[in-house]
């Protein structure tokens, strides 16, 4: 049985440009939250951790994927009251389904890169 929108009433449809689904898959199919769900799936890390971890992320780009994750429900930040503040990032229940996923197209990169750049290099000559 297919999932319905609540918003819309209508099926959910990764295919049809109106769909929220669309957005959402958009929004977890980009290079950083992928990096970002993936540093996290071993647990709760600070704000320069995953700087450090997400090599070549701004810390633009960082911050506005780390708020749309949660505003999405992926994650959680808490702010502790020291000086300076130290904000940790935790994934939910949610962005742990969404870890195992990500870890398998991790793994599946790494495996075929060999592959994958010999392909590169033959369609280049």
């Amino acid at each position: 049985m297919r999932t319905i929108v609540e918003s819309s009433g209508l099926p959910a449809d990764v295919y049809s440009a109106e769909c929220p689904t669309r957005q959402v898959l958009n929004h977890i199919a980009g290079k950083w939250t992928i990096l970002i769900v993936d540093a996290l799936i071993d647990g709760t890390m600070r704000y320069t951790d995953l700087a450090r971890r997400v090599q070549g992320v701004s810390q633009k780009m960082l911050t506005q994927t780390l708020r749309q994750l949660e505003a999405d429900g992926f994650l959680t930040r808490t702010v502790h009251p020291t000086i300076p503040p130290r904000v940790d990032y935790d994934l939910t229940e949610l962005g742990r389904s969404l870890a195992g996923p990500i870890a398998a197209l991790r793994e599946w990169t790494e495996a075929h890169i060999n592959e994958i750049e010999k392909a590169r290099q033959r369609a280049s000559k």
